[in-house]
């Protein structure tokens, strides 16, 4: 998430038509391994169109070692290297791994926590509790608390510890970690493979929401889809109090991103690896450059983890500065943490064998079925929580992993709506305060960094994330639980 769109197509990439809702990239050009499959319905095709979404999911299909086909998801749209809302497997011992494929803001992703709260117990102190939040998570470029410092010693246990570090700092309960994807904690992160750059990058950025497409809502259950699961996951009944946060690992994960990419680069000559984009840059799964980015990516995934974790003990912090109770009263239960931008080591099945592969999820969720391992033990009868937030003021999703899923995408589905336009754009066509004055008329709270930031996410600016959720359901790779809506939003 956060690379913007805009650059033209470089050629018109053949598509054939299987269903209303799949489509494949035959291998048109030479290179391709694979063919590409793009799953989307004919108005999210259409916009897949005009950029280089097509064209960047047929040169993934380019990269050795790589299984089945590219896949670019519903919400897809023009990335670096990889289009955002891509999916790819490589092998384990004759594959790559590509940077592009997790982008750069590693680990972007989604956490969700539900209350015991209704819409009518939270509106007459929604105004006062959204002032709250503001003004104890800090939000916007550069910013950080006064009252909470982070020392060389506690980022390079952080990044290893994941979210047990912020747990044990008294920074959440010790329940937390369980509804964390990978329990909140990365293996084989090593602090030593991240330049003095990011680290020092990522100090003052602990528990910061940052700019552009994060944002931090508190939100109501509109309209709830399956009730069995929605009961399993926490989600009670219609006009109930939710709160979404969505964020990554700031500079930070930027940083160990842009340093890799330059590693990968000279990893191309030094193993003769023939792409058709210098962004694909990428080395053997096996070799020491891929192992080094592995081990530093997963540092900045356990520091995203850290980062949404604080953030959220400073949302329970404010809802008891509000209404002077403990917050444990009102639930603020962790429903789930969802990771976006991801490689990791996963089996799937291909060609009727178990094959360990790099799965790379860029602008990705990960959706596992019932009874998979990976599900926490709670959830395992329903399967995994699926969270795909929308762009501001509309609505998000809740979703469950699927069995169809893990055939047809490696386990993934879509992970937000996907930008319709470039930020640049988006900044010449709205004004920040007209923004704000249309979502306050809808009874939406909203508490933001700056104007501009508004205008940049401003709903038009993004497909409809009711369209996207409702291609995943149909496609089968994850299945609609229940709808949210926003009633307050705090933007960086």
């Amino acid at each position: 998430m956060g690379e913007d769109a805009g650059r033209q197509a470089p050629e018109r990439v053949p598509l054939e038509k299987i269903d209303d809702y799949t489509w494949s990239i035959p291998k048109y050009k030479p290179g391709m391994r694979v063919p590409g499959m793009v799953f989307a319905n004919d108005a999210l095709m259409e916009k897949m169109r005009t950029d280089r979404t097509l064209w960047q999911c047929s040169n993934v299909a380019h990269l050795p070692g790589i299984y089945k086909y590219a896949v670019t998801l519903p919400d897809g749209h023009e990335g670096y290297g990889f289009p955002i809302g891509g999916v790819a497997a490589t092998d384990y011992d004759d594959g790559v791994i590509s940077p592009g494929g997790v982008g750069y803001d590693i680990n972007c992703g989604v956490r969700l926590l539900s209350t015991t709260l209704s819409e009518q117990e939270v509106r007459p102190k929604l105004a006062q509790l959204a002032g709250a939040i503001f003004e104890n998570v800090p939000s916007g470029l550069g910013s950080s608390r006064k009252d909470f410092k982070v020392t060389n010693s506690d980022l390079n246990r952080l990044v290893v510890e994941g979210v047990q570090w912020a747990i044990d700092k008294g920074l959440g309960w010790p329940d937390d970690a369980e509804h964390c994807e990978e329990g909140g904690c990365m293996k084989n992160a090593d602090p030593s493979k991240v330049s003095p750059t990011a680290k020092s990058r990522g100090l003052s950025q602990i528990g910061t929401l940052g700019s552009g497409n994060h944002f931090l809502e508190i939100q109501k259950v509109d309209k709830i889809l399956d009730s069995r699961t929605a009961k399993a996951f926490g989600i009670e009944h219609e006009g109930q109090v939710t709160v979404m946060i969505h964020c990554g690992s700031r500079g930070f994960g930027h940083q160990v991103c842009s340093d890799y990419l330059r590693v990968m680069e000279h990893a191309v000559q030094k193993y003769k690896i023939t792409l058709p984009d210098r962004e694909l840059a990428c080395a053997p799964g096996t070799s020491s450059e891929a192992q080094d980015y592995i081990q530093a990516m997963a540092c900045a995934v356990n520091y995203a983890f850290c980062n949404r974790q604080a953030i959220m003990h400073w949302v329970r912090q404010s809802f008891q500065q509000v209404y002077h109770e403990d917050p444990e009263k009102f639930g603020l239960k962790l429903v789930y943490d969802v990771a976006h931008n991801i490689a990791k080591t996963e089996t799937h099945k291909i060609n009727g064998a178990s094959k360990k592969v790099w799965v790379h999820r860029k602008g990705a969720t990960r959706a596992f079925p019932s009874e998979h391992g990976e599900v926490p033990e709670d959830y395992r009868s329903a399967g995994q929580p699926v969270l795909i937030p929308g762009s501001m003021g509309t609505s998000s999703w809740v979703l469950v992993g699927t069995v169809k899923a893990m055939d047809l995408t490696f386990g993934s589905t879509a992970h937000g709506a996907g930008r319709m336009m470039s930020r640049a754009a988006a900044k010449r066509q709205f004004w920040g305060s007209d923004v704000k004055a249309a979502l306050e008329k809808r009874g939406i709270v909203v508490r933001a960094a700056s104007a501009s930031v508004l205008a940049e996410e401003a709903d038009p600016a993004y497909k409809n994330v009711d369209v996207v959720a409702e291609v995943s359901d149909r496609i089968g790779i994850a299945t609609k639980v229940a709808r949210l809506v926003p009633i307050a939003v705090v933007k960086g």
